[in-house]
């Protein structure tokens, strides 16, 4: 039996601070579960800082069961020992999935803005808003980490949807797709 609806878990790897977003997908809606940050202290040996990252992806995941993993991947910077860093905190998330048996989904920052605005080149406000917009909520994030989480979450249902019926067939043109699927007008 198929579940009715399901959730998908995004997370915005950090070592000082993580970002993490729950979205619940339930048919044609979607709606906001969850979403916060897991602050770390820089005092904090780094090896400890991993593992309560691998502890809160871990217990994210025990406590919402999450069908779907998508997480942010590091963009390339000039700052050797920043990306080491930051792989490794991607990788402790990754592997907390990994062994909690979700498949993980790998996306780039530009990927992700362009899936949310339109525009890969964004910036994380403009994603922040338009996340508001497609999930009906008002409060603003204390942390952009939060909503960049939250945004990789939506991504990856964006990338997985099937926009097209199967049995839409081929469309000559914006006419002939609205007069095959007047389901899609919004008035």
């Amino acid at each position: 039996m198929q579940k009715a609806s399901k959730i998908i878990l995004g997370i915005d790897p950090g070592t000082i601070i993580m970002g993490f977003g729950l979205i619940k997908i339930n048919g044609s809606s979607m709606e906001l579960v969850e979403m916060g940050v897991l602050k770390l202290a820089t005092k904090d040996d780094a090896y400890e800082r991993l593992q309560k990252i691998h502890d809160k992806v871990s217990t994210l995941i025990k406590k919402h069961h999450p069908d779907s993993f998508a997480i942010e991947a590091p963009f390339f910077g000039k700052n050797v020992q920043s990306m080491l860093k930051l792989g490794r905190a991607q990788g402790v998330a990754i592997a907390a999935a990994m062994q909690a048996g979700l498949s993980v989904n790998e996306y780039s920052p530009k990927k992700i803005k362009q899936s949310i605005t339109g525009n890969g080149n964004a910036g994380k406000e403009q994603v922040m808003k338009m996340l508001q917009k497609i999930l009906s909520f008002d409060e603003d994030p204390k942390h952009m980490d939060a909503s960049d989480a939250l945004a990789a979450a939506v991504c990856h249902h964006f990338q997985h949807k099937n926009v097209m019926p199967a049995n839409a067939g081929k469309v000559s043109g914006w006419k002939d797709f609205i007069s095959k699927n007047p389901q899609k007008i919004k008035k």
